[in-house]
């Protein structure tokens, strides 16, 4: 399988795994910026992607961002499709109490590749019943045993 990258920027950094066997790939910052408490922003990441074929690349924040300073990204994953060629952006939120810098070349967020199934769309009047039926949001209790 074959991932490629195309670079807008000549400061872009490829993204790469931190370790062999890593499912994601980090990416990095293009730019220099200011996160406030609460505050969001798209943070260019300076590549264009084209996915493999059957794929879309998802973006999603990094787990040591949030836990130390509360990074995250407001929509995560992100869906970067097989047929956009234009410049991968992450959207980051500083849900933590401090400013938070964002410097060129740190790394941000990571990507994966994801096989998508594409299925045929079927109208019906009715679906199969199931032991859950309807149920959602909650449904099955808070916290603890489900009830």
């Amino acid at each position: 399988m074959v991932l490629k990258v195309r670079r807008l920027r000549p400061d872009a950094v490829l993204p790469r795994f931190a370790h062999p066997d890593d499912s994601g790939m980090d990416v990095c910052a293009c730019e220099d910026l200011v996160l406030a408490p609460g505050a969001r922003a798209k943070v260019p990441l300076g590549l264009a992607f084209q996915p493999p074929p059957g794929t879309e690349i998802q973006l999603r924040p990094r787990s040591g961002l949030a836990l130390r300073s509360g990074i995250s990204m407001v929509n995560t994953p992100a869906t970067i499709d097989e047929g956009y060629r234009g410049e991968v952006c992450a959207i980051l939120i500083n849900h933590g109490d401090e400013p938070f810098h964002v410097e060129k070349g740190m790394r941000v967020a990571q990507i994966v590749v994801c096989p998508v199934l594409r299925p045929e769309i079927v109208e019906t009047d009715a679906l199969a019943g199931t032991a859950r039926g309807a149920g959602g949001f909650g449904s099955t209790g808070v916290g603890g045993t489900p009830s």
